[in-house]
């Protein structure tokens, strides 16, 4: 079988998507035209393992949820992995997709009573995985088990817990929280690290820090602890070095072929080009064969959900009725959980995803996936100063994740929107999350530990400019006297209390000395989740327009802040009705309200006075200084404007209300690199007033400010 086939002209389909007439079908190499997905045979070199594949690709009985425990291939093993479990102390179990690890083996620990007087943890990298776990465990420890009883979970401004909780799923982002206040997590007796490959920068702390429990509790002969490390795949030898040559066991799973496209040319809209597949995809396939769409983040998300359904609408689009569903870190879990159930009869699904479900989470149904090769990446880079959110490709690890998603259930299919030869040139593996971030927080939590970053025991050393570059960083916001030191300040242990980046923990402490606390946790809120702005494609001028008075001269932090003030005060029945008039997105909006209300809670715990300044945005203004002068950039004499400490060029990005402008100083949230850097999150800001708050930057990196600042 031919395993390319080639898309329609992007640009002509963009017009086409925006006229929503039907999409050009796509046309696979092969002279016969392209194959029925109903009459697709399996392609023997590049499929998945199946050694439980029966053939039978019919929807599956209804089983009771005890009935599907059983089926499941860990339940065979389960009285050998217990018995693996008490043997060792540090266990790695490299489980394949559709093993049933994540949820089954914490409840037979926990049948077993292997975790005796203390609770079992079970991390996973992302919040919606943790929830979804969590509800389902719960599900099946039987009737009346409610969720937050023997099973809860914990993720950022959310825990679901009580007292009776044994066992407990959490993002690695909480367990590490957990033990900046308890260095040795004596709350638990077993600690389970599910998706260690993903290796993310929260997973590779803590990492060092459960292996560093562990040998204290042994050596001070307390209460031991078992780790055990999980995934689908990982590089075993690394990781059982790094975990004192630790045993390792191999846990098959059931999963099925599946059959894989790549294109035949490069297609550089790769939005469109998924688009296109999709409704291929959905012209001949049964409507009970869902699809999963992976793109890189909300915006993307949110543009390809509308088209589609634009053109599922269309009489000339053949095909079921459509259930579009979107899924990405920032939205409420409630809007993520939707994702799990089943569209009605006659109606196919569409999950349009960012990598969230890459791994961990299993979502029924779907036959389809569509990869458009691409992810969005933060990166730091010490020698500009500058933390990036790019766009990128994927790894080859990262492809074979995504595709094992077709495969979960029964034989799927994976269309590819790259050509063999691009994937073939794809990394292997993908960089550690620790090797290419800011490390400014993971500095921060460790000083909290009472451990200095540069001799922890990582299992992949981060840079070493990265690491001072965090401790100057640190030095100048105050958290610490000097970049050798080893003990936070009292300011430092402050900030540490709260689960954001430094700069932002820095501005809501220095708000109470501005008198505008309430004005700075509403920014600091807004800024800590995805937008809550919605800017469509075909709408992008009405979104503007409507917008408009909300802008403020002084930049989109105060334009922020007037969009949530004047939500707050619209009566609870009309709020939906004015998000929509306002193209605000409702979820992040109530989101960053919920934010909110936990920040305001640990200011109380750190007595700060709640005062507001009112229409006073120049209090706001100068202490959003305190915690962001470092990211700041001033006009140069050609219209452009550089970074003040690493004379980076950089420019205003359209989406900012203060584009089109040139305001002489101003300073920023992040920058988005495509084409060029661009700056998000802006306000303008006085020369004097960096002067004032940051004399000690200025003067250690030589910054002089050109007069017109």
């Amino acid at each position: 079988m031919n395993s390319k086939y080639s898309l329609p002209n992007s640009k002509n389909n963009i017009t086409k998507f925006s006229m929503k007439m039907k999409p050009t079908p796509i046309i696979f190499g092969n002279k016969n035209g392209p194959p029925s997905p109903k009459k697709m045979k399996m392609n023997s070199n590049e499929n998945m393992n199946s050694s439980n594949y029966n053939g039978n690709f019919s929807p599956r009985p209804k089983l009771s949820i005890q009935d599907q425990r059983r089926k499941l291939p860990v339940f065979d093993k389960r009285n050998k992995l217990l018995e693996l479990i008490k043997r060792h102390k540090t266990l790695i179990i490299l489980g394949e997709t559709g093993s049933g690890k994540t949820t089954q083996i914490p409840q037979y620990i926990h049948s077993a009573r292997l975790q005796e007087n203390g609770k079992i943890a079970v991390t996973q990298p992302r919040r919606v995985a943790a929830i979804s776990i969590a509800l389902r465990v719960a599900q099946e420890f039987g009737q009346g088990m409610q969720i937050g009883d023997v099973v809860g979970y914990s993720v950022r401004f959310e825990d679901v817990t009580s007292t009776k909780t044994k066992i407990k799923f959490l993002t690695d982002g909480m367990l590490l929280r957990e033990a900046m206040f308890d260095k040795l997590l004596m709350e638990y007796t077993v600690v389970i690290l599910d998706e260690a490959h993903e290796r993310t920068i929260h997973t590779d702390v803590l990492f060092g820090i459960v292996k560093r429990a562990q040998k204290i509790r042994e050596d001070k002969n307390l209460a031991p602890l078992k780790i055990l490390i999980m995934s689908a795949t990982m590089d075993v030898d690394h990781f059982s070095k790094y975990f004192n040559n630790c045993q390792a066991v191999y846990l098959e799973g059931r999963t099925y072929p599946v059959n894989v496209y790549h294109t035949i040319k490069p297609h550089d809209d790769y939005q469109t080009s998924c688009v296109a597949t999709f409704f291929k995809i959905h012209k001949e396939a049964p409507a009970n064969h869902d699809v999963l769409i992976f793109l890189t983040g909300q915006e993307e998300i949110e543009a390809c959900a509308h088209q589609i359904r634009l053109l599922a609408k269309d009489p000339d689009v053949h095909g079921p009725a459509v259930k579009v569903c979107t899924l990405y870190a920032a939205q409420p879990s409630s809007q993520q959980l939707n994702v799990f159930h089943p569209a009605p009869p006659n109606t196919r699904k569409v999950v349009i995803s960012t990598n969230i479900a890459e791994t961990s989470v299993t979502i029924s149904g779907i036959k389809y996936v569509i990869d458009s090769g691409m992810v969005k990446v933060r990166s730091f880079h010490p020698s500009t100063g500058l933390e990036l959110l790019k766009t990128q490709k994927i790894s080859q690890e990262q492809a074979w994740q995504r595709m094992g998603r077709a495969g979960r259930e029964s034989e799927g299919y994976c269309y590819r929107i790259y050509t063999r030869s691009q994937f073939e040139l794809m990394r292997k593996v993908s960089i550690p999350e620790i090797q290419r971030a800011n490390l400014c927080t993971v500095a921060l939590q460790l000083l909290s530990l009472g451990i200095q970053a540069m001799q922890f025991d990582f299992m992949d050393k981060p840079p070493r400019d990265a690491t001072m570059a965090a401790f100057e960083q640190l030095t100048l916001l105050g958290a610490v006297e000097t970049i050798t030191s080893t003990t936070l300040t009292p300011l430092g242990k402050k900030m540490a209390k709260f689960p954001l980046d430094p700069r932002f923990s820095k501005i809501l402490l220095s708000a109470h000395d501005f008198g505008c606390l309430e004005e700075a946790l509403t920014v600091v809120s807004l800024l800590s989740g995805e937008s809550i702005l919605i800017n469509p494609t075909s709408k992008r001028e009405q979104a503007q327009n409507v917008r408009q008075k909300f802008c403020s001269a002084y930049g989109d932090h105060i334009t922020l802040l007037n969009i949530f003030r004047e939500f707050t005060n619209v009566g609870q029945t009309n709020k939906r009705n004015w998000c929509h008039e306002h193209f605000i997105n409702m979820r992040n909006i109530l989101h960053a309200r919920d934010i909110r209300n936990q920040l305001e809670e640990i200011c109380k715990k750190c007595d700060l006075t709640l005062k507001s300044c009112g229409s006073q945005m120049d209090q706001l203004r100068k202490c959003l200084v305190t915690g962001l002068f470092m990211n700041t950039a001033e006009l140069l004499r050609d219209r452009l404007y550089t970074t003040l400490d690493k004379k980076q060029a950089v420019q205003i990005h359209p989406s900012s209300s203060l584009h089109g402008q040139q305001p002489a100083l101003i300073l920023f949230t992040e920058v988005v690199q495509t084409s060029k850097c661009y700056l998000r999150g802006i306000t303008t800001i006085e020369a004097e007033w960096l002067n004032e708050i940051a004399p000690e930057y200025l003067k250690s990196h030589n910054i002089r400010l050109n007069k017109s600042s």
